[in-house]
Parts: structure tokens; C-alpha cells; sequence
């Protein structure tokens, strides 16, 4: 029986991390009394510790605290939709892979290799450019983009379940491909997606924040810390903090997301191990 309390520690440390930040990030701009979005034409380029900036202010006058804060909420927002994106099709993808076999998942397996062959970041790039930005295009093209390594993880488990005894018993009964799907394959693969929905999380976010560094994800005056980290590059010389600071907030958090993924996998060979050898 897999449970958090079986979870290596440095594994548990890290949710108890992300989830700090992610309560700071939603609370902390709120809390600030500064507003992120605001400029304040007495305080351009203040240094950090001064007038109460604690991470100083941008060529603006704006805190450049209160836009980090602000900036992550936004990072983590959109990367958390774009995996649940991306969840959603690897699963529905592999699941049905999986457990048709035969023809159709070797047919399916091609079109992952299509997929993975592709330069997907170049295709997201030009969708951006060519069509409207909107939230729902910017999720779509960042859940398109990482979803392809779920999908063949949940191909692998679904062709597992298919021999399982209960899914044979239950096509012996005369049970359709949608209802062994629905009824017996799906929720034993909910809970390995949602392991590995935090294992693609920081990729949603790290490709999120190239985006904005682009130019390409959200629009001003709102702003993520790919569009801060865009913002700082050009006052490098003048405020180097306005770069510091988000590049900081964005390398810890991708860095608390791979010790958390390292752990996540480590659990999960070793119940698989336990498991198998039980059987």
C-alpha cells in the first residue's frame, strides 16, 4: 500500500517546500502593500532593503517582491492547467494503447515516435505567433508539448493491466473495451498519473517561462517570471536584482521539483520491486 508516510524524506520535504511557495506566491502579493502592476515614479530602481522594497524596485518604480510573488502564481498556475492538460490526453492515449494491444498499439506507439521526432517547442512557438494569444491556446501548446513521456509510462502499465486476472475475467464476462477501460484499467492508473503529473509539472513550468522569456505567453500587466526574467535581461546593468531575484525563486523551484521527481521514482521501483517480488 502505497502512502505519503512511505515516501523518502527528502521526497516529503520537498511537497512540504512547494507547498510554502505556493502559499506564499498566492497570498503574498495580496498581503504586500505594494501592488505588482503598479508603477510608483518616486521609487525607479530602488536597490533591495530600501523605502520597505525588500528585492528593490524595476526601471518603473515597481516592487520587484511583490511582481516575484505575483510572477510565480502565475508560473504555477498555468504550469499545474498545462499538466492536468497534458494528463489528461498521455492517459486517455496510453490507456487505450495499452489495453487494445495488437495492431492498434504498435500503430498508436508510431505516432508517439512521430510526436517525440518532432520539434515540438518550434511548433508551440509558431501557434503562438500565428493565432491569437489566449490562456486557453497557451495551455493547450504547453499540455501538447509535454504529454508524449506520460502517455508511453501509462502505455506500459495499461499493457501490465491487461493480463491482469480481474481484466480477463472481466472480458470472459463479455465486457466491452469501453467498460474494462472505464471500469478497470482507468482507476488503477489514476494514481501512478498523479505521481507522474509532478514529474512533468516542472517542465510545463520551465517551457511556460521560455515563452514568456519570448515574449509569448501572458501579456502586460500581467507577467510570469519568464516575462520578469525577460524584464531584468534588459535593466542587467542598471538593477541586476530585477534578474536575480525571479531567476532565483524560478531555479529553486525547478530544483525542489527534480529532488521531489527523483524521489517520486525511487518510491515507486521500490513498491514495484516489493510488489513483484511478492507476487
Amino acid at each position: 500500500m502505497r502512502t505519503l508516510r512511505s515516501l523518502p524524506p527528502v521526497a516529503r520535504a520537498c511537497l512540504i517546500g512547494l507547498g510554502a511557495l505556493a502559499l506564499l506566491c498566492w497570498l503574498g502579493p495580496a498581503l504586500s502593500r505594494f501592488d505588482p502592476h503598479t508603477p510608483d515614479w518616486s521609487a525607479l530602481s530602488v536597490a533591495p532593503g530600501v523605502a520597505g522594497h525588500w528585492f528593490g524596485t524595476d526601471a518603473i518604480g515597481r516592487d520587484v517582491f511583490a511582481r516575484t510573488l505575483a510572477g510565480g502564481r502565475l508560473s504555477l498556475t498555468i504550469g499545474l492547467l498545462a499538466s492536468v492538460v497534458a494528463l489528461g490526453i498521455g492517459l486517455a492515449y496510453g490507456a487505450i494503447a495499452g489495453l487494445a494491444g495488437g495492431r492498434v498499439e504498435r500503430a498508436l506507439l508510431r505516432v508517439l515516435d512521430v510526436f517525440s521526432a518532432l520539434p515540438f517547442l518550434l511548433v508551440v512557438i509558431l501557434l503562438l505567433t500565428l493565432f491569437e494569444r489566449s490562456l486557453g491556446l497557451l495551455l493547450a501548446a504547453i499540455g501538447g508539448y509535454v504529454w508524449i513521456d506520460l502517455a508511453r509510462v501509462m502505455r506500459a502499465e495499461a499493457a501490465r493491466l491487461r493480463e491482469a486476472p480481474f481484466v480477463l475475467a472481466a472480458q470472459a464476462a463479455g465486457a466491452s473495451f469501453r467498460q474494462r477501460l472505464h471500469w478497470h484499467v482507468l482507476p488503477n492508473l489514476m494514481p501512478l498519473a498523479f505521481v507522474y503529473l509532478g514529474l512533468i509539472l516542472p517542465q510545463a513550468i520551465l517551457v511556460e517561462s521560455f515563452l514568456g522569456f519570448l515574449g509569448l505567453s501572458v501579456d502586460e500587466p500581467s507577467a510570469s517570471w519568464g516575462t520578469l526574467l525577460s524584464e531584468g535581461v534588459q535593466e542587467l546593468d542598471s538593477a541586476p536584482w530585477t534578474l536575480l531575484f525571479p531567476a532565483g525563486f524560478l531555479v529553486a523551484t525547478l530544483a525542489v521539483f527534480q529532488f521531489l521527481g527523483d524521489g517520486l521514482r525511487d518510491w515507486l521501483d521500490v513498491h514495484g520491486q516489493t510488489e513483484a517480488a511478492a507476487a
